[in-house]
């Protein structure tokens, strides 16, 4: 028998990203509950036609597909475990873990949920704020695939891509490597356009000839619009993973540092 489409979804965590796939999901005709701690995020979710609730587990009975996108392993850790989230969800629903946590989190979880008939896929977005704004994320998942499938249509909503990238929690290494790249070419764009400048290059000129080479790369492509807000809590999480798979990783390490030092207002300097 074919499974009914889903019509009813949830975002846990209504920040800026949150809250932008809970509105593109309202826009392509789901009901949509939401929840956060902020009062002001659930006024602006609200606004948008989210249907906001008091708790996780109220998230729950209203449901078929909840996007999570919280800060931290902790917060999903809770969400799951202890939030009464998944004692309320109905059999079959899928969780899908947005928020960029360890990919053993995400194995753990989805043992617990598991037991309960409840799927767990990790789902985390790359290509930023701009993108979440306009509906057109890409999203790596990791997960079984009857799950996958089931909460395609409303990932849909929110990402113009979505690439099925393996088991539970190959989602987030993909993003984990995603994120290593991107740093790695913001420490050596900065660099790069930094001595640029001091030989007295038009940096905007500059960016846009390298755009058309083979140092070519998206942060380069971005130069100035990026803030790097992300880059150490993904560095830490990269050096990690790193760590208990025992392999060395000296230009992350580098990365890592430089990283520290370089943020918008940094990078918009040298456009001028």
């Amino acid at each position: 028998m074919t499974e009914a489409a889903i019509t009813s979804t949830g975002v846990i965590g209504l920040g800026a990203m949150g809250l932008q796939m809970a509105r593109h999901m309202v826009a392509k005709g789901f009901e949509v509950v939401g929840t956060d701690i902020d009062e002001d995020a659930m006024r602006r979710a609200a606004g948008y036609g989210v249907r906001t609730l008091g708790s996780a587990a109220e998230v729950g009975d209203h449901a078929e597909i909840v996007v999570l996108m919280v800060a931290t392993d902790s917060q999903v850790d809770d969400l799951v475990r202890r939030s009464g989230l998944i004692e309320r969800l109905r059999p079959g629903a899928v969780i899908c873990i947005a928020s960029s946590i360890a990919p053993q989190t995400c194995r753990d979880l989805a043992a617990v949920a598991a037991a309960r008939n409840i799927g767990v896929i990790d789902t985390p977005v790359v290509l930023g704020q701009e993108a979440a704004n306009n509906g057109e994320l890409t999203i790596y998942v990791g997960g079984e695939a009857r799950f996958v499938e089931r909460a395609t249509p409303a990932l849909r909503a929110f990402g113009r891509m979505i690439i099925h990238v393996g088991a539970i929690g190959t989602g987030q290494i993909a993003k984990t490597m995603n994120n290593m790249l991107l740093w790695a070419c913001m420490c050596a764009n900065f660099e790069v356009l930094t001595l640029a400048k001091s030989l007295g290059a038009d940096v905007p000129k500059l960016i846009e000839a390298l755009g058309q080479g083979s140092g070519a790369n998206w942060s380069l492509s971005r130069w100035g619009f990026g803030t790097g807000k992300w880059a150490e809590k993904d560095m830490d999480v990269a050096l990690d993973i790193a760590q208990h798979a025992k392999v060395p990783m000296p230009l992350a390490g580098l990365v890592d540092q430089l990283a520290k030092s370089i943020n918008q207002d940094r990078m918009k300097a040298l456009l001028g």
